[in-house]
């Protein structure tokens, strides 16, 4: 399986709701580094995952509709806990559904004629000792 990444970051401040969080329930902010990981199992015509120069695009991008925002107040997010976990998978998910739309080029799609990408890992980086990450398949439409 031939992979690549690349990173970015976000900063968000949120609050979290539960005694589990402890002083987390007050409104804070977090700075994440964010890892995009993308695979496929055979490399594309031009003998690339995908160009890295998109993918990083794509991903900075997408990251930039949560960059300096208050998550607390987008309807988006309401009544949930925007743990790390959480925007790990809501990444995933915006990313995905960019992949399918062809934003990281035709041979990048899943199930297109050269294969596509098969999966991606996302990975929030809350500080140099604890991180989060979702990964999982990419589907063909």
């Amino acid at each position: 399986m031939y992979s690549v990444t690349v990173r970015d970051h976000f900063m968000i401040a949120h609050s979290f709701r539960g005694a589990v969080f402890g002083p987390a329930q007050a409104l804070h902010g977090a700075t994440y580094v964010v890892d995009l990981e993308l695979r496929r199992p055979a490399l594309d015509p031009d003998g690339i995952v995908v160009d890295i120069g998109l993918a990083t695009q794509v991903l900075h991008e997408e990251l930039g509709r949560l960059n300096f925002r208050n998550l607390d107040e987008l309807p988006e997010f309401a009544g949930r806990n925007t743990t790390t976990e959480f925007l790990a998978r809501v990444v995933f998910d915006r990313l995905a559904q960019r992949i399918a739309a062809g934003d990281l080029g035709p041979h990048a799609v899943p199930g297109s004629a050269t294969g596509g990408l098969t999966a991606l890992r996302v990975s929030l980086q809350e500080s140099h000792v604890a991180w989060a990450a979702y990964e999982g398949p990419l589907v063909a439409a």
